[in-house]
């Protein structure tokens, strides 16, 4: 197994992501460029919308790798997260053999000729984790929302991330041919375990700083005029100051400040404009409620 970098310098990660619609930060820039090197799995957590599933993707573009995905929930099991067999592939042929059998009386020696070829790559149903180890092309392996997934599953991403290579008991071991960037993400609603930190780079990502985040709204809706960018910023960090069950995400933002434009809004917000499309960054009635109650929307707004 080789690694190649993909990288040359944190300026080069900062300039090859902004080249494909993401800013980074200094420390998620340097964050990436480390992984690269060492050929570690980076392990990213922070709020839910705050780019952790966006980075993932940047760098896939970016480095002109392909982008393998492990949505995790609760159950995700082996089966769905590295491999598992075809089962009605393998009986369609076990019940074509026995046909052709009773016609022409095979021995037993054509019933183990059968059982061999039922185990063969034709009826092997590659999973991300597999799929990943297997790609001889440039890849990205994320793992998304790790947190959501039953504790068992970071056994196995263990043994796999280890070494990269995977036994599958009919096959043989498959290693990977070239080490595939690989990202793990949390929403922190559980507690990682230590041994799986241990063997990954840690990123948090929070939501931006004003100055930032109003440079990711002017690059994502470009015709967006800088006051009302930053009125649209200004706003948003009010909010994410509340005690809201969901705060705005750097995603809603970007929602948001693109149906304003839509809405012809220009220059700073008007009160009611921002009351009428509060359901654009808020997603529960009572954050709605919360917004609309205890926002005093000429301070903010100023």
């Amino acid at each position: 197994m080789t690694h190649t970098p993909r990288f040359s310098s944190v300026d080069d990660v900062r300039e090859r992501l902004a080249a494909h619609g993401y800013l980074a930060s200094d420390a998620i820039a340097t964050t990436v460029y480390l992984a690269d090197q060492l050929g570690k799995p980076l392990l990213i957590e922070g709020p839910a919308g705050v780019g952790k599933t966006a980075l993932s993707q940047a760098v896939a573009s970016a480095t002109s790798s392909e982008l393998v995905r492990l949505q995790c929930y609760e159950g995700v099991d082996e089966a769905r997260a590295l491999y598992e067999w075809n089962h009605a592939k393998q009986l369609l042929r076990i019940t074509a053999a026995g046909a052709h059998h009773n016609a022409t009386g095979e021995d037993e020696a054509d019933w183990q000729q059968v059982k061999d070829d039922i185990f063969t790559d034709e009826f092997l149903l590659s999973r991300p984790l597999l799929t990943a180890i297997r790609n001889e092309q440039p890849t990205v392996l994320l793992i998304d929302e790790l947190d959501k997934a039953d504790v068992e599953i970071e056994g196995l991403l263990l043994e796999v991330l280890s070494d990269f290579q995977v036994t599958v008991p009919e096959l043989g071991t498959i290693t990977a041919s070239q080490t595939p960037f690989v990202v793990l993400t949390s929403n922190a609603t559980r507690e990682l375990s230590e041994a799986l930190r241990r063997r990954c780079l840690y990123l948090h990502i929070d939501y931006p700083e004003a100055e930032l985040e109003r440079e990711i709204v002017t690059l994502a809706v470009p015709n967006l005029e800088e006051s009302l960018a930053a009125s649209v910023v200004r706003l948003i960090a009010a909010l994410r100051q509340m005690r809201l069950r969901k705060a705005p995400s750097v995603a809603e933002t970007i929602d948001w400040a693109r149906t304003l434009l839509a809405l012809g809004a220009e220059g700073e917000l008007e009160p009611e404009l921002v009351h009428a499309t509060l359901g654009v960054i808020l997603k529960h009635r009572d954050d709605i409620t919360i917004a609309e109650t205890r926002l005093e929307l000429d301070r903010a707004l100023s």
